[in-house]
């Protein structure tokens, strides 16, 4: 296929995931008031969205606390910068196996469940232009441990977010999980056009080589807008091959901690290291008023009591 380079493109910045990253970083924000600081000055470095997470601020372990995605949703548009906000409605699917001979004997400590009203709780209150939707399950690197959407879950999940008029992010980590986002289009549950982020090299889903990659980036519908991120010493390049691809891009401290061998990053860093390589390859950022307009995204204030 020809090159179709992305000459205006939006950043996203992915500001602190799901996973212990707490422990390998000192720059991983944890509390509502740091995460918040860092997706306001990743915002002023270049990216118009950024994707939050929360985390207990004390043990820096996820969670899904309502009161936390409150905290952090109020100081980030109570802020004299713009930028469109994507909360994570990943929260509530993390499934921990016993072991190999015993799997039934769930280690409860590692395993979340919570039905889609819960799951969805955080958005309802906090009413976020988009939310992720991880279109489907996985076995998410080594263990015992399983990303956990099933079709049911996502089917509703996915009516929810379209009846509250928040943008689903649908994350596909595979093939199937981007042909399961077809079909929620077809069944009218996700309205078309869809949102799609590529998600590449995550253990054990698509593996981050172009063959893959290309093969899913041909595989989205035309008129869909779409994203691509790839993790550790990957993430510029992935960058780089978003962008000539024709795609939208991600960098973050959820995705890689580092800004070169042994340095340790701030997203704020890594947005400006991909505005940079952008900026040299001939592409230009759009602002998240731009961005709102593309992707017709609504920028709302949260209601004034929370059920």
């Amino acid at each position: 296929m020809p090159l179709q380079m992305n000459r205006k493109l939006f950043l996203t910045a992915a500001i602190t995931g799901a996973a212990a990253t707490q422990d390998k970083s000192r720059l991983v924000p944890r509390s509502p008031q740091e995460i918040a600081a860092a997706a306001i000055d990743a915002a002023k470095a270049g990216a118009a969205v950024v994707h939050c997470h929360v985390r207990d601020p004390e043990t820096g372990a996820p969670c899904r606390d309502r009161g936390f995605f409150r905290e952090l949703t109020d100081r980030i548009r109570s802020s004299e910068v713009d930028v469109v906000l994507n909360l994570t409605a990943g929260t509530g699917g993390d499934l921990t196996f016993g072991a190999a001979e015993t799997p039934m004997a769930l280690n409860a400590a590692e395993t979340d469940m919570a039905g889609a009203t819960e799951r969805m709780a955080h958005i309802r209150d906090c009413l976020p232009e988009i939310c992720t939707l991880d279109c489907g399950s996985m076995n998410f690197g080594d263990g015992t441990y399983v990303m956990t959407n099933t079709t049911d879950m996502l089917r509703a999940m996915g009516r929810m977010m379209t009846e509250l008029g928040v943008k689903p992010e649908i994350e596909a980590f595979d093939t199937g999980h981007l042909w399961f986002a077809k079909q929620l289009v077809k069944e009218g549950v996700l309205e078309d056009p869809a949102l799609v982020q590529l998600c590449m090299g995550v253990p054990w889903g698509a593996p981050n080589d172009l063959n893959t990659f290309m093969a899913m980036v041909n595989n989205i519908p035309e008129g869909w807008n779409w994203s691509a991120f790839s993790l550790g010493r990957d993430q510029m390049p992935y960058v780089a091959a978003a962008a000539l691809a024709g795609g939208n891009v991600r960098v973050g401290l959820e995705d890689n901690l580092y800004l070169d061998k042994g340095v340790l990053a701030t997203n704020a860093q890594l947005v400006e290291r991909a505005a940079s390589l952008l900026s040299n390859m001939g592409a230009t950022l759009m602002g998240p008023e731009e961005v709102r307009a593309q992707l017709g995204l609504v920028k709302r204030a949260m209601p004034e009591t929370v059920a």
